[in-house]
């Protein structure tokens, strides 16, 4: 019985047997359909809130498979996805009726620590790096949740806590292996297809598939001094104003995150505070830790801190500290703005807006990231926004479907509260399914954008890669 699909323009279509079977014989991997016992896993993505059905699910062994699927995509004229680790928030992983290239399997990480580079395949997360690059006492500039793909992390720009001082996760960029749109395997590097390698780097997924990307690393770690101090949500305001002029003048090599939400029941947080409001600053110092800990000592005696865990600890184990705050499998809805500082205008809207959480997982975050990014030029990169300081993430979370309205609502009044305080940018990475050509060119900007809509007619003139924020 033929499989229905949809095609690149949005009609359905049948697939007879015979060009599955072909498709199945010239792939190495699983091609699966909805009749298949994994199916149902793979497809599911990190955000509850997306729950599509793909046509067809081709799990890549290697860079071969990445090219039959794009030839058959081609061949059909299918709607085509990609997905790398799944946590995007808008869920691009994913179509009803698409083939989606599934990169999930491909995790090999190779060091050359004299070289000091690493080379990872796309279905990576930040944990698979991290764990092999720590053992040579060395480090990628990536994100804050271990379980984030890098691909989908590096394509949109990236930032961690290693960001104040080596730039985006993306400006560490050294290579990469690329599955054109046409089906031919390119390296994208300064020396070769330089103009792809350009587009790559925050350009987002328009432009090919990357199957392994090369980094840059520094030496981090094993051991940081960091994690998290945790006040009562009454002490807000006095927090926030200390913590504000003390990111400010903080050197590079500490990077800070003040979360507002509700203390939820960890074990490091005591159990009377457990369902209270709370404000907590997590910390990572990079350098040498007795350094560290003379830096942090104010802050950490500021007011009456209901918990301190920040420590002497594995580099690994501080990259996955907010990993239980964002689990697979509840609903998600995020807001974002790019902010030049956290002007007491920022902070005071930051607390009354947290002070109206619908749910006890949703939370207001101020990702500290200004540094080595704003060095380089405004059009070093696609990704731009060379003005940030901070990452201001109004992230709703919640798990019925009956409370999707509320939540959304809160995210959408407090992201339209705290846009003068923004630098007018956002971060493609946190761009919901709904948000369009204006936001897309706020991440950007608009000189970065022309030059991207450029890119996409030499490197992908048929948009076959569509499935994304669309630069054309």
């Amino acid at each position: 019985m033929p499989i229905e699909l949809t095609r690149l323009n949005g009609q359905a279509a049948p697939l007879e047997d015979a060009a599955l079977q072909a498709f199945r014989g010239a792939f190495k991997g699983a091609v699966l359909t909805a009749a298949d016992p994994a199916y149902e896993e793979v497809r599911k993505l990190w955000n509850a809130m997306v729950d599509r059905r793909p046509g067809l699910i081709a799990r890549c062994t290697g860079t071969a498979d990445v090219v039959q699927a794009v030839r058959f995509a081609r061949q059909h004229q299918l709607l085509l996805t990609v997905r790398g680790g799944g946590h995007n928030i808008a869920g691009l992983a994913v179509a009803d009726g698409a083939l989606m290239v599934d990169m999930s399997l491909l995790r090999g990480v190779w060091v050359d620590p004299a070289a000091g580079t690493a080379r990872a395949q796309a279905g990576c997360t930040l944990a698979d790096v991290d764990r092999e690059t720590q053992l040579h006492g060395l480090a990628a500039v990536l994100g804050f949740v271990s379980a984030t793909g890098i691909a989908g992390l590096t394509v949109g720009g990236g930032f961690g806590y290693l960001s104040r001082r080596f730039g985006w996760t993306c400006d560490t960029l050294q290579s990469m292996e690329v599955v054109t749109a046409e089906g031919q395997v390119v390296r994208a590097s300064a020396q070769e297809n330089a103009d792809l390698f350009w587009a790559l780097r925050g350009g987002s997924g328009n432009f090919g598939i990357v199957t392994s990307f090369e980094y840059r690393l520094f030496p981090v770690g094993p051991e940081i001094l960091g994690g998290a101090v945790a006040w009562r949500g009454a002490d807000t305001a006095q927090v926030l104003e200390a913590w504000r002029e003390f990111s400010a003048s903080a050197p590079r090599e500490l990077t800070t995150v003040a979360v507002l939400r509700i203390a939820p029941p960890a074990p490091w947080l005591p159990k009377e505070i457990h369902g209270q409001p709370i404000v907590a600053i997590f910390a990572c110092y990079s350098g040498k830790p007795e350094e560290g800990e003379a830096l942090l000592a104010p802050l950490r005696k500021l007011g009456q801190p209901v918990a301190d865990i920040i420590t002497r600890r594995p580099y690994t184990q501080m990259q996955s500290l907010l990993d239980a705050t964002q689990p697979k499998g509840r609903r998600y809805y995020w807001k974002s703005h790019y902010l030049p500082a956290v002007t007491r205008q920022a902070a005071e809207l930051a607390a009354t807006h947290a002070a109206q959480l619908p749910s006890p997982f949703s939370a207001i975050l101020l990702f500290q990231i200004g540094g080595a990014l704003n060095e380089l030029p405004a059009g070093h990169s696609p990704v731009g926004n060379r003005d940030a300081a901070y990452v201001l993430n109004i992230a709703a979370s919640w798990e019925h479907a009956q409370d999707d309205a509320a939540n959304v609502a809160w995210a959408r009044t407090a992201f339209r509260a705290m846009q003068p305080c923004s630098t007018g940018g956002t971060y493609i990475n946190f761009l919901t399914e709904e948000e369009g050509a204006d936001r897309i060119a706020a991440a950007y900007g608009r000189a970065n954008l022309s030059k991207l809509t450029e890119l996409k007619q030499k490197w992908d003139p048929d948009n076959l890669l569509r499935h994304n924020k669309p630069v054309a």
